[in-house]
């Protein structure tokens, strides 16, 4: 059997390959890796400087601060109930919706794309979407505000739209002559299939649905409050660290530090969601990316 042997300008490049995406990689993790080090050292010793690898000063005070409020508990079901209702809804719908224009015989498809795209480019402005959502819809205070408005996604629908556009035909056809209606072709044949697509969008809902806090600034209320709100809040009150830290037994915690923390935090359950959908992830993004 014949074998095949690299040359060595071959091996050369392999070689500079693995180093320059090790560098690369490197690159991209360690900012991260030194946000959590940091966070997990003494405040006032972070302060000096010069942490590069592991802490100086092992220290979970600033955690102890960010975890010791009160509302925190509470903002973590609201933010983990909105991430998971969220981004279920808007998955099913946007599925729904690009279905159902992907069809050819649709009446009025064009019209219903047309319509989807112009909102890509353009819109109402923060005054009239408040007015809408709060005014017409009566969504202010009540925790749907954080699913209807987002419900739909254009970009979402239109990787959606190109996936289905590429199933096979038959597989319908065929389920039709079988008696089969639409409605069940969809949930029981479609969605089965589209594994990574769907994960592709589930994932890029999750995101947002776990990092927003502007629609909570605006529609929410203490009932309503959602962990990136509450972080925020920590961070810009600078001038209250201090008096935190005071009044919880520890010592001086810096806005910097405190800061970190909080990045630590909002960034983990998203960070460690994403290896149980990376499969599905590359997939969905690949055939979104590649069929026009």
């Amino acid at each position: 059997m014949l074998t095949y042997s690299k040359s060595w300008p071959e091996r050369a490049f392999d070689i500079l390959n693995v180093v320059v995406l090790l560098a690369l990689c490197i690159m991209t993790l360690y900012p991260f890796y030194n946000i959590v080090i940091t966070s997990l050292n003494d405040p006032t010793d972070a302060a000096r400087g010069g942490i590069a690898f592991w802490p100086r000063v092992f220290s979970m005070e600033n955690y102890k601060v960010v975890f010791q409020d009160d509302r925190m508990g509470h903002a973590f079901l609201v933010t983990i109930a909105r991430t998971i209702a969220g981004t279920a809804t808007a998955v099913l719908f946007t599925a729904a919706f690009a279905y159902g224009v992907s069809k050819t015989e649709l009446m009025g498809r064009r019209i219903f794309l047309m319509m989807a795209i112009i909102t890509m480019y353009f819109s109402g402005g923060i005054i009239p979407y408040y007015l809408v959502v709060a005014k017409y819809l009566h969504l202010k205070g009540s925790f749907l505000v954080y699913i209807i408005p987002n419900l739909f996604n254009v970009f979402n629908a239109i990787i959606m739209l190109t996936f289905f556009r590429a199933l096979p035909k038959e597989i319908e056809e065929s389920a039709k002559i079988d008696g089969a209606n639409d409605l069940r072709i969809f949930w029981q044949l479609v969605l089965p299939v589209s594994k990574p697509v769907l994960a592709t969008v589930a994932l890029y809902n999750a995101v947002f649905h776990w990092n927003a806090w502007y629609d909570a600034m605006l529609f929410g209320n203490d009932q309503l409050l959602t962990l990136q709100q509450i972080l925020m809040q920590i961070i810009s009150s600078n001038s209250n660290v201090s008096l935190m830290a005071s009044n919880l037994g520890l010592g001086s915690v810096s806005a910097q530090s405190l800061k970190l923390a909080t990045m630590v935090i909002t960034t983990l359950p998203i960070v460690f969601t994403y290896p149980f959908v990376q499969k599905y992830f590359v997939q969905g993004v690949m055939i979104g990316s590649v069929k026009g």
